[in-house]
């Protein structure tokens, strides 16, 4: 079982996770939370800790946004978009147990304090940023150290967030 509180957008997606894993579960039920929902989120995260479990599409990074602001110190899980595709609907609710448990055993904790590890030209020297296989290496690259798919933007700031070490960023750059 795992000790903290797993948040998620849906009632399909909390069917997903427990068919994979014994979770305590919240679910938002979308971007327009229902009464009550961030203040229960709070109370979990104070209690026994929150992971945000949100599906790897614009919503639910807007979902996961939303709550790490006004939940600081949250951990975060990241499925990767091909493991949560069928026919055309992208969510934690198409993942298979295996890939939703893959994804919580890379839980990243965001950092609250301001952390400038990497910088754009590391993205610029390892192909992460301006040439046709960039947003392909990211991909790859994210799904390898648990942070996710962004652009280039969000992929600094996930690489520096969420406690991503120099030496884990150049071995995972091998296995890509």
């Amino acid at each position: 079982m795992i000790k903290e509180i797993i948040v998620v957008e849906g009632r399909d997606d909390v069917t997903a996770v427990k068919r994979a894993i014994d979770a305590e579960l919240i679910t938002t039920g979308g971007f327009g939370f229902p009464k009550g929902v961030m203040q229960r989120i709070k109370a979990a995260n104070e209690r026994r800790g929150v992971i945000i479990f949100t599906d790897p599409d614009f919503a639910g990074e807007k979902i996961r946004k939303k709550i790490a602001s006004e939940v600081p110190g949250c951990k975060h899980a990241f499925l990767p978009r091909e493991e949560a595709k069928k026919d055309g609907d992208i969510g934690i609710e198409n993942a298979t147990p295996q890939s939703i448990i893959a994804a919580l055993n890379k839980v990243r904790t965001e950092n609250t304090e301001k952390r400038d590890e990497f910088k754009q030209v590391d993205l610029i020297r390892n192909g992460l940023i301006g040439n046709e296989e960039a947003s392909l290496r990211r991909d790859a690259l994210g799904k390898i150290l648990g942070i996710g798919y962004g652009n280039a933007k969000q992929f600094l700031n996930r690489l520096n967030n969420y406690g991503v070490e120099r030496e884990e960023f150049i071995d995972a750059l091998k296995q890509i």
